[in-house]
């Protein structure tokens, strides 16, 4: 027999090196999960806290307040891509994801102290606002360096499966936020003490888990490849650098359009779409909403580990023709329901092909680009993508709702989704003609 035979070592070197992915994987993503809980929050208490700072007799009026604001914070994120792009590229991942979560922390802790309306007048939205741009700024850089860190440090025949996690947290983030509104709801505060000021604690709360965040992000080892990349001496993280790939950014552009425009409609939007359109109470929004993200977060690594099977483009395409065809119908169904339970499921029926898009997308973008513009090239587009289809989602459903005709978005969704499979059709399956090894 021979010596290989007998010594185990190469076993627990494969062991080994699982476990540290695994770990890295993990510190990554809670800061993710972190970074989107503070994000969130602002949707899930915005029924609470918007008429403290947009005061109005009209509830869609103040929806509509928040929901502008909650889109014009989305101008900030192609600059976050750019800048924490820039810093990935040129500085290491992990410096990048620090800075990110930092930043993030200074958002939602301004939220937790602005002083209302009634105290400071137009100065409340104002203080509001900026701290939902630094927000902006945050989650901006947080994507592509997150997404461009999950695929690099996962390996080669499982990136699928590892990368799928950043929405796992991503939308983990938001069912912390409800869990939070869900206790104060019920356990501590009542429901004028939560219109009055527990609306705050959950800033509070997002402010020290981004420092918590920003403390394990420090220990993060940097990816193989990035430190690959700086052996061979090519430039790194420069918009010109980016340009020498205009297909590629394009792509970027027209995969996300319609997925994240999906997404942030049966994410954000709905909410507010089954408390104001389907009337539900309060609480039964709250439970509909939480169940059915959990259903979404399970769908995550199901998807993620198919397409290490199958490919990463007929999930996306998959997306695109249930989403095209589809859309319509539920949310014409979900609008004349009036139970829970009907209304659980026909979300439920949405996220079955919404995940096609969420569990993949971050490393199909990933896979587009090499190592040395890799964050910039995931980050840059998508935040531009999703600033203009994502971010202004809830804003136009609320502003159809306003002029009477809700029905308009429904066409509106369905019909961006439909543009992206068009591009799902025509572009390469990532899986089989991967950028990942090369650091040009």
């Amino acid at each position: 027999m021979s010596v290989e035979a007998i010594n185990p070592v190469p076993d627990h070197l494969d062991l080994a090196d699982a476990e540290r992915r695994i770990k890295a994987i993990f510190i990554g993503s809670v800061g993710n999960l972190v970074e989107w809980y503070d994000f969130y929050a602002y949707t899930a208490f915005a029924l609470y806290f918007a008429p403290a700072f947009f005061p109005n007799s009209d509830p869609v009026v103040q929806q509509l307040n928040a929901a502008v604001l909650f889109a014009a914070t989305f101008l900030m994120r192609p600059l976050g891509g750019w800048l924490f792009g820039t810093i990935a590229d040129s500085y290491g991942r992990r410096i990048s994801l620090t800075l990110s979560v930092v930043c993030m922390c200074f958002g939602s802790l301004m939220i937790a102290v602005t002083p209302t309306y009634a105290s400071i007048g137009l100065a409340a939205p104002a203080i509001l606002a900026l701290a939902r741009v630094i927000e902006g700024l945050s989650l901006g850089g947080e994507y592509g360096a997150s997404a461009t860190y999950l695929s690099e440090v996962a390996d080669a025949h499982h990136r699928g499966f590892y990368s799928s996690f950043q929405y796992v947290t991503l939308i983990g983030g938001q069912l912390t936020a409800i869990i939070v509104l869900l206790l104060l709801q019920k356990v501590f505060l009542t429901p004028e003490e939560l219109k009055a000021w527990g609306w705050r604690i959950p800033f509070v709360i997002g402010a020290g888990l981004a420092i918590f965040a920003a403390v394990m992000r420090r220990k993060l080892q940097e990816t193989d490849a990035f430190v690959d990349a700086v052996k061979s001496g090519k430039p790194r993280g420069s918009i010109t650098g980016l340009l020498k790939y205009p297909r590629e950014l394009l792509l970027v552009v027209g995969l996300t359009a319609g997925g994240t425009a999906a997404f942030y409609t049966f994410t954000t939007y709905m909410q507010t779409f089954v408390h104001l359109s389907v009337g539900l109470t309060e609480d039964q929004t709250t439970l509909v909403i939480f169940g059915s993200l959990i259903f979404a977060t399970l769908l995550q690594p199901t998807y993620g580990a198919l397409s290490d099977r199958i490919g990463r483009k007929p999930l996306l395409m998959f997306f695109g023709a249930a989403g095209t065809l589809a859309t319509i119908p539920i949310l014409s169904a979900l609008k004349e329901t009036k139970s829970p339970v009907i209304a659980f499921l026909l979300i439920c029926a949405a996220w079955l092909f919404v995940a096609g898009y969420t569990s993949i997308n971050a490393i199909v973008k990933a896979e587009l680009f090499p190592t040395n513009v890799r964050a910039l090239g995931v980050g840059l587009p998508y935040a531009i993508t999703v600033s203009v289809f994502g971010g202004t989602a809830p804003a136009i459903a609320l502003y159809f709702k306003s002029l009477g005709h809700e029905d308009w978005f429904y066409y509106y969704l369905s019909g961006i989704i439909f543009l992206s499979l068009i591009i799902y059709t025509t572009m390469r399956d990532t899986k089989h003609e991967s950028a990942m090894h090369r650091h040009e």
